[in-house]
């Protein structure tokens, strides 16, 4: 069974639903590779392009199911800071080192755990707050547009 082509998130219908991949960030570009569901079977990956999988697109399959992705879950911290010029600079020194990045609701950055980097931002006086959840970075302003597939 192959999976053909990737609809975004809200896109495609979640009753074709067969099952679910869960991936972590570092697994959610791909274009080609052998995946195992959640619920236990194979299936091959197949896109023309590679693309950026995102929690909640579905795999369009070949007999028109679908497999959800799922965002996997791993350490990361979430960075608040006390206005929007002051999250501001915090991101500009994130960005500056080239570090995936997601935007939360509400103004705050998640990374990947990572203690220099947790350190750099007390410094800065951000709030950190390490835990254990799904990460979603960016996919990059040269990615291309995140779901032309």
């Amino acid at each position: 069974m192959r999976a053909l082509a990737v609809d975004p998130a809200g896109t495609w219908d979640t009753a074709r639903r067969r099952g679910h991949v869960t991936l972590a960030s570092d697994q959610r570009h791909r274009r080609r590779i052998s995946m195992r569901a959640d619920e236990g079977f194979e299936f091959l990956l197949d896109l023309v392009h590679a693309a950026h999988l995102r929690a909640g697109d579905g795999l369009a399959l070949e007999d028109g199911s679908y497999v959800e992705v799922r965002a996997a879950d791993e350490p990361v911290m979430d960075i608040s800071c006390a206005d929007p010029a002051h999250l501001a600079r915090v991101a500009w020194h994130v960005g500056n080192r080239h570090l995936a990045v997601q935007v939360l609701p509400g103004g705050s950055l998640r990374l990947a755990d990572d203690y220099v980097i947790a350190e750099m931002a007390g410094m800065l006086g951000a709030k950190v707050e390490r835990k254990v959840g799904p990460f979603d970075p960016e996919p990059g302003a040269y990615a291309g547009a995140a779901h032309a597939h």
